[in-house]
């Protein structure tokens, strides 16, 4: 079972990342920019209020839908979505269910993902 201070340590870690100082999410910077790859979920509890975060639950970038779409299904326990996140490479995992290395192999993926520079189409 990971915690939020394992989350921390992992995150904090990786190279060129820092923690959000308004939200437990990390960033990494690519060329200037701060590009967000794990935070916390922010959960829709009431439909007329604002979203609340769920400490529980950390949002992870992957690499396309065809990725999310295999987590989810491989292992619905840990592995979930949200519709915010329809049609977004992302994934919510829950910390209760995912092991530390484990973890840490899907946060280094989501900060790999982030952390690589976008190739601009040529003309």
């Amino acid at each position: 079972m990971a915690t939020q201070a394992d989350v921390r340590r992992i995150a904090l870690a990786l190279p060129n990342t820092v923690e959000a100082t308004t939200d437990f999410a990390f960033s990494v910077n690519v060329d200037g920019e701060w590009k967000r790859f794990a935070w916390c979920w922010k959960e829709r509890i009431d439909p007329k209020k604002p979203r609340v975060p769920n400490l529980s639950v950390l949002g992870l970038i992957v690499a396309n839908l065809v990725d999310k779409d295999f987590m989810m299904s491989d292992d619905p326990e840990k592995f979930v979505t949200d519709p915010h996140y329809n049609g977004y490479p992302a994934v919510l995992v829950r910390l209760a269910k995912v092991r530390v290395p484990e973890l840490r192999q899907l946060m280094t993926e989501a900060h790999r993902l982030k952390s690589a520079p976008v190739r601009r189409k040529r003309r």
